[in-house]
């Protein structure tokens, strides 16, 4: 639904249900929670997208919205990072996720800017977690500043494994808080290899602040494969996309 609206920019809910062979009641149940999620905006009749570029969905929603989806993608993350390796997380509830899938993993050190990431993986004893300095949020326990860009470029790690606000469909990485941008673009300049891990709802979404661009990416993580352009974006720019449930390579038959 989410994806037709978005395609659209605005549906009623008459057409939303015919599409999708449900009654009435059914799409205006969904349409209510995707708008209480942020996702759509609800006027009478229908749903469109939502014009916000500035503000991120609030992370208590977030932390619900896709869970199954963040859940898979973490799998997937976890079973291709080997163990004995250095890794940054970064803030989001996607990179908390792959945290909990990483508890059974031997002889990581991971760096974070994500306390929660931090609380997460301290429950391994064959982990050892480094959490960056700097100012922390109270939304979400993330950690931003420019004490912490400075902690990050301390370090060149073997996988940087970032969440993502939004991915538009001119192949840049977006995000809402710049100085959350600032340490993630450090994370970007400091890892050998970058993960992405998006889940479905990323694709075509706005956000205000540019992050980088889908060339600097060498894996991308998501649930579902992707919507056209990306497909096409992916290729170009010679990223691997792992779909949670078997791996898919961008471009060519490479797993």
């Amino acid at each position: 639904m989410l994806a037709l609206v978005k395609a659209l920019g605005t549906a009623s809910v008459e057409t939303l249900a015919e599409h999708f062979g449900v009654t009435l009641q059914t799409v205006r149940r969904d349409v209510r929670l995707l708008a209480d999620a942020g996702l759509l905006a609800r006027f009478h009749g229908g749903a469109r997208v939502p014009s916000s570029t500035v503000e991120n969905i609030a992370y208590r929603q977030r932390q619900q919205l896709n869970d199954d989806a963040k859940r898979r993608i973490a799998q997937a993350v976890a079973q291709a990072i080997p163990d004995g390796c250095s890794l940054i997380l970064n803030i989001g509830t996607t990179t908390e996720a792959i945290a909990h899938a990483l508890l059974q993993r031997r002889g990581l050190r991971v760096i974070t800017n994500n306390l929660n990431v931090a609380a997460i993986l301290s429950g391994n004893p064959d982990c050892e977690v480094i959490v960056a300095g700097g100012v922390v949020r109270s939304r979400d326990r993330g950690i931003v500043g420019e004490a912490t860009v400075d902690f990050i470029r301390q370090f060149k790690v073997d996988i940087g494994v970032i969440g993502i606000s939004a991915i538009e469909d001119d192949g840049t990485l977006r995000d809402f808080d710049y100085r959350e941008v600032k340490v993630a673009r450090a994370i970007l300049e400091h890892s050998r290899e970058i993960w992405l891990a998006a889940d479905r709802s990323k694709f075509n979404r706005p956000a205000m602040v540019e992050l980088g661009r889908l060339e600097q990416v060498d894996r991308l993580f998501t649930d579902q494969p992707p919507p056209p352009p990306f497909v096409h974006l992916l290729a170009e720019a010679g990223v691997q996309c792992v779909v949670a449930d078997g791996p898919h390579a961008a471009g060519d038959d490479t797993p």
